[in-house]
């Protein structure tokens, strides 16, 4: 499993979703300390990942990570309600 990002900011970008879209950093903190998926986009760019039920309705919150540099910096955050089509399934999900 890939080392998780203990020291980290959030970019003027990312307050500035999480602001409009309703994202507690909370929530960014705890998906990034501890998230149901981590999945490499490119070379230094990660999603960490997690289902979290929102306003009586369950999302999935991807917080997108430049972790090639120190600290690693949150480029922006966002919650979708398709959660099935971003979700990696594995044999066990089956």
């Amino acid at each position: 499993m890939a080392e998780l990002v203990a020291d980290w900011i959030l970019t003027a970008h990312a307050r500035f979703e999480m602001a409009r879209r309703g994202i507690a950093e909370s929530l960014v903190r705890r998906i990034l300390a501890a998230p149901e998926q981590r999945e490499t986009v490119r070379p230094g760019r990660d999603i960490f990942q997690s289902r979290v039920k929102m306003e009586g309705k369950r999302y999935l919150v991807r917080v997108i990570v430049d972790v090639d540099r120190n600290p690693a910096e949150v480029v922006t955050v966002y919650r979708t309600s398709k959660v099935n089509k971003y979700w990696r399934h594995d044999e066990s999900d089956l």
